[in-house]
């Protein structure tokens, strides 16, 4: 597969991010409290952020009773980016127009990709010129580096268990057995 078609496949499948992160392994995902962690936030925020359609997991949502959501490196990266605005001051319904035009217009160079803030709106720069034009305009507060962010979030998964997506879930598996 061409690495057009794939950049295709990842931005229908509704990823924020294509360019410069792991392949996707369809297979492999993070479950909820893992991601949760490596985001830096608590597991009703995840839960909250998944059914309110602000971060949905892309390796499997939840199916109903007993199932669980798998998160893929790029949610996770996504979780922390949004975490980081939510504790700058954005509000959630920014942060959530941000996300929406992040996904609109695609990410090519990751390690140059910086989110600006003036406090109420939140601006892509994927240029050191574009972040020296926002803030010599006065509406630049402050910055994050989203290549550092993919760094911290790849440092903070070492450590922590990916699991394979099969059909029946750790939960599923644990009934099964008592079930026997």
């Amino acid at each position: 597969m061409s690495d057009v078609s794939r950049r295709d496949d990842r931005y229908d499948l509704g990823l924020l991010f294509t360019d410069g992160l792991p392949e996707l392994d369809a297979q492999a995902g993070y479950r909820g409290a893992v991601a949760a962690r490596a985001a830096g936030i608590s597991y009703r925020q995840l839960d909250y952020w998944a059914r309110t359609q602000l971060v949905e997991p892309t390796v499997r949502g939840a199916s109903g009773s007993g199932t669980q959501r798998l998160y893929g490196f790029r949610d996770i990266l996504v979780l922390k980016l949004v975490k980081r605005l939510l504790d700058t001051g954005i509000s959630l319904q920014q942060i959530r127009t941000a996300v929406n035009q992040l996904r609109e217009a695609g990410v090519n160079d990751l390690a140059q990709t910086t989110l600006m803030s003036d406090g109420a709106s939140v601006y892509l720069c994927t240029s050191d010129d574009e972040v020296i034009d926002l803030v010599s305009r006065g509406q630049g507060v402050f910055g994050i580096a989203v290549g550092k962010v993919l760094r911290e979030v790849e440092s903070s998964l070492v450590d922590l268990d990916s699991t394979a997506a099969d059909p029946a879930d750790e939960l599923a598996q644990r009934r099964a057995t008592r079930a026997s």
